[in-house]
């Protein structure tokens, strides 16, 4: 019994986090519309919302026996009560102090059921003092207490005593709430009904062509009896022929008016296989069909749902940074498969506090340059075409410079110089995608890795989109994400290369022709076609995968499927074109996933597996790169290390300990100094590649540090990386100001991150 009470209690707990869960995220999304509200009865409705959140809160924890959370959604109660009534004023202050609580609490429901949630709970009482305060100061203002918490009418979804059960909505009582683990068990089960029904479709196919075999059969079979009556007939008018010759034959002839019976009952059996199957097929296909798409549209989740944490986000990284930002989002009542979602979460935090740090200005800049000081972010999402969705990210900002792009692209080395010279404006703009690139002057905690773009794209290609960006100085920057609507099951482009089939994602593909060989020309020892008034280069796709060419290949023409990723354009050549199908996606498995150029498998309708291609490795693999200082392999990096002394300025011997050893255990060469004027007479009698000094040291500290090396002629370019617990903006423009080349804050201090921004440094 006391097991089965405790897995109730598991179970329960599960439940209540999603519902605790959706009441914080509504709070947090109310306080940001609320924040932006002129004061009026519209903003009183939406208060009283917040209030009825924090109330059901309070309710769901105290049912699922969560104490610590009960006196934090009081304490809420209390406030919203006061901001309904204008006892509380609506102030920057109280508003950041409100996110935080509710920060606070999303810390408490992280840590429900375990038993270290001591930090967590100390945060959480300082906070419910300061709440107090402001509650204090009011009631000193009026000289009388709060009055009580408004009524809660005796709504079900609002009601104290509903505990963590399934909760329904105002808008439509016809709902339950079921866990996703079973919604995606349920999705993957139907999606492998795409199987049976392909191969019942094949199987009609067979027959169909079975039947029409027969038929041609018995029309030459048909032919068969005249013949056999004329010689029948000459061998009796012969005197000398044979008795046994005449027996022989008439029962041939015999034998094939049997047969003759026999071919039309299998003829007539035949046909009424090949109209059942055809009819089978019909109603499978149907109902696959039908439960197919049931079953997704119980995946699709309005963007809404995703899109309602980032307002929050945007407001907290401008107030850091000092910026006024206003957060557009139209569209997000677009539905679209949950599990593409969850996996566009971080794109989009990417993208959005690209824009924040490196689009947005500060308000002072931007009215200098006649814009308004609050910046304006856009998220819209549309329908583009049929099965697929466009996200729009922009913002008003300062655009980027295709020119610094390319100066940071040269700097990393990932394009060679010549190759660089010869890119127009969209194709240098176009390298901010690749890993390590950045035109950010430093390194912060925030950005400047040159990672985050290069994770987007990688994430929105794994998805099946493309991802491409507009930008125009001093007007803002535009990102432009197209996604399909549903994962696993697409249309595909079934084709034939070196003897063996291939599956296209059909989305990828622009077109497919048939050149003629005396169209293709050689430029700089690659093939190249011209289609559509473009020069494309021409690569055979047997090549790229690495598969001996399919004898007899055809001189005269060639098929080519031209596929197109972002801006790049690649037309492969293949042996055949055979089919556009809908195709179901399987894995490799854990010990194939990292094989190069393929994303998976599928089995066609006849049983056979046939691969399906990645197709931005594909053409990775067909324009060949050269591999990323960022993806070496280890060896590489630490033989490159060795060759490399860095200095480490840090007057905490516990810090300066852990980063020699860090850096030490990568293969570089280190020297260590307890404060700044110990690093710069080492640095100046010394060959040192790179510097990692704390801020804070006695003597000179690490900004004074910079400052000193970057005024000196021999150390004026030596990198510097600043290791800090100051992490407030001020602190990171100083280490703009004074030069440093990363800003590292040790609350977020990743060795990792250390390394990965030493190795792009030196």
């Amino acid at each position: 019994m006391a097991k089965d009470n405790g897995d109730f209690l598991k179970k329960l707990l599960a439940t209540f986090r999603v519902e605790a869960d959706e009441h914080i995220q509504a709070m947090s999304s109310g306080l940001v519309e609320f924040e932006k509200m002129p004061p009026g009865e519209q903003r009183s409705e939406t208060i009283e919302r917040i209030y009825r959140e924090a109330h059901s809160l309070k309710g769901a924890a105290r049912a699922v026996n969560l104490a610590d959370m009960g006196p934090v959604c009081h304490a809420l109660e209390s406030v919203f009560a006061g901001l309904k009534s204008r006892r509380v004023a609506a102030t920057p202050a109280l508003f950041d102090l409100l996110h935080q609580t509710l920060e606070a609490l999303g810390g408490l429901l992280a840590s429900a059921g375990r038993t270290k949630a001591g930090v967590e709970k100390q945060a959480v009482a300082a906070l419910i003092r300061r709440l107090d305060e402001v509650l204090q100061g009011a009631s000193a203002a009026v000289q009388d207490a709060p009055p009580a918490p408004p009524a809660v009418p005796a709504d079900p979804a609002a009601s104290p005593d509903t505990g963590a059960g399934p909760r329904t909505s105002n808008r439509d009582t016809d709902t339950i709430r079921v866990h996703t683990a079973k919604l995606d068990s349920v999705m993957r089960q139907t999606e492998e009904l795409l199987a049976p029904r392909l191969a019942a479709g094949e199987r009609a196919r067979e027959l169909r062509e079975l039947g029409t075999a027969l038929g041609a059969w018995k029309k030459e079979r048909a032919g068969i009896r005249p013949a056999m009556r004329a010689v029948e007939r000459s061998v009796g008018r012969k005197t000398n022929g044979s008795a046994m010759a005449q027996r022989e034959l008439a029962q041939l002839l015999e034998y094939l008016d049997a047969e003759s019976t026999q071919m039309k009952l299998i003829g007539d059996r035949l046909t009424k296989l090949e109209v059942s199957a055809a009819h089978d097929q019909r109603a499978l296909s149907a109902t696959v069909d039908g439960l197919l798409r049931d079953v997704r549209e119980m995946h699709m989740l309005p963007f809404s749902s995703l899109l309602e944490a980032l307002p929050r986000l945007a407001r907290e990284l401008a107030r850091d940074q000092g910026k006024q930002v206003e957060l557009v989002i139209r569209g997000d009542e677009i539905e679209i498969d949950r599990r593409i979602l969850e996996q566009i979460k971080d794109p989009l935090n990417h993208l959005l506090r690209n824009c924040v740090d490196h689009g947005v200005e500060q308000p002072a800049a931007r009215e200098r340059n006649g814009k308004p000081a609050c910046a304006t972010l856009t998220i819209a999402v549309a329908h583009k075409s049929g099965s697929k969705i466009e996200i729009l990210v922009a913002d008003d900002g300062t655009g980027i410079d295709a020119a610094r792009v390319r100066a940071a692209a040269a700097k990393l080395g990932t394009v060679p110089a010549q190759e660089l010279e010869k890119l127009n404006e969209r194709e240098a703009l176009a390298l901010v995608f690749q890993s390590g690139v950045s035109t950010s002057p430093i390194v912060t905690d925030l950005s400047g890795r040159g990672l985050g773009l290069a994770i987007v794209r990688e994430r929105v290609e794994r998805l099946g989109g493309t991802i491409a960006l507009e930008t125009q100085a001093d007007k803002g920057t535009t990102f432009r994400i197209v996604l399909p609507l549903t994962l696993a099951t697409f249309r595909g482009v079934l084709v034939r290369a070196g003897e063996r089939m291939f599956i296209i994602p059909a989305g990828s593909v622009e077109r497919v022709a048939l050149v003629a060989a005396t169209d293709i020309r050689t430029v700089e020892n690659r093939e190249t076609i011209a289609l559509g008034g473009e020069a494309l280069s021409l690569v055979h796709l047997a090549d790229v995968l690495e598969l001996a060419r399919a004898p007899g290949e055809s001189v005269d023409k060639a098929q080519v499927v031209v596929l197109g990723l972002g801006i790049a354009r690649i037309a492969f050549r293949v042996d055949a074109v055979l089919a556009e199908q809908e195709v179901l996606v399987k894995g490799l498995g854990r010990q194939l996933r990292r094989v190069r150029n393929f994303a998976g498998a599928s089995v066609l309708g006849t049983g056979q597996v046939v691969p399906v291609l990645n197709v931005p490795e594909l053409m990775q693999s067909a324009m060949g790169p050269a591999a990323s200082p960022m993806a070496r392999a280890g060896g590489e990096q630490d033989a490159a290390a060795a060759k490399r002394s860095i200095m480490v300025a840090e007057d905490s011997i516990t810090s300066r300990a852990l980063i020699k050893n860090i850096l030490e255990s990568a293969g570089y060469s280190v020297t260590t100094a307890v404060d700044g004027v110990e690093a710069y007479t080492a640095l100046k009698s010394g060959a040192f590649d790179l510097l990692v000094s704390d801020v804070e040291m006695p003597r000179m500290d690490g900004f004074d540090l910079t400052a000193k090396l970057r005024s000196d002629k021999r150390l004026a370019d030596l990198p510097v990386v600043l290791v800090t617990a100051l992490e407030s903006r001020e602190h990171r423009e100083r280490g703009i100001d004074v030069g440093a080349n990363a800003y590292i804050v040790k609350s977020s201090f990743d060795q990792s991150n250390l390394l990965e921004i030493i190795r792009r440094l030196i």
